[in-house]
């Protein structure tokens, strides 16, 4: 087809393109675009297949790992060898629920406090300790008085129960001195387990709380 003048400058424009209908839909798979004029030798379904090699996969990985953990008897007995423990879980959450629920069944009650707000470990665990309200700055500022809040769990606690652990949850913001106290804290009361939330691991781990402190 010849080059029709323009009517503005009479610069010829370019011819029309013309556009072929493709056998195969637009969308097809990646194997089926041609490249460098040839088509991809891999079909679906051609018999051949890659190799996917994975390391570092134990038998957890096969039978639900995320469901059955194997390590729940060392859990327990390095709580009850130490007795303050730092732990690790990953950062998507949910794998310490399980370990939770183990000490549940062992007959232990739980206390959860976060680290954030905490106050003093000291007074507000073992002792009498104020509490100021929000007064929102319409009403005159109050002190109240609460109990220790360990030593009120413990007095409430059933005859049958094993103890109380003093779970802690974002400790990571606690300091040294801090994090000294709650390892020494089931020596002082002990029917107390502490389980402080250190941090966050690639997989659930844990330690005695007096290596993490220094203690």
């Amino acid at each position: 087809m010849a080059p029709v003048a323009s009517m503005f400058n009479g610069a010829p424009l370019a011819p029309p393109l013309h556009l072929h209908s493709s056998r195969h839909h637009p969308l097809t798979s990646p194997a089926m675009v041609p490249i460098n004029n040839r088509r991809s030798s891999f079909r679906p379904g051609n018999g051949r297949a890659a190799t996917v090699r994975c390391e570092g996969i134990g038998i957890g990985d096969f039978i639900g790992g995320d469901l059955l953990k194997f390590d729940l008897g060392q859990w327990l007995s390095d709580v009850e060898e130490h007795k303050a423990l730092a732990i690790y879980s990953p950062h998507e959450g949910g794998y310490e629920g399980r370990y939770l629920n183990r000490l549940r069944y062992q007959g232990y009650y739980f206390l959860d406090l976060s680290a954030r707000g905490l106050g003093d470990p000291e007074t507000t665990l073992t002792k009498i300790h104020p509490v100021c309200p929000a007064h929102l700055g319409k009403q005159p500022i109050a002190r109240w008085y609460f109990p220790p809040e360990v030593d009120y769990r413990l007095a409430a606690l059933p005859p049958n129960a094993k103890g109380l652990v003093v779970w802690i949850i974002e400790a990571k913001v606690l300091s040294k001195a801090e994090l000294q106290f709650l390892a020494l804290l089931p020596t002082l009361r002990p029917k107390v387990r502490v389980i402080a939330e250190c941090g966050n691991w690639r997989k659930f781990m844990w330690k005695p709380l007096k290596e993490i402190a220094g203690a």
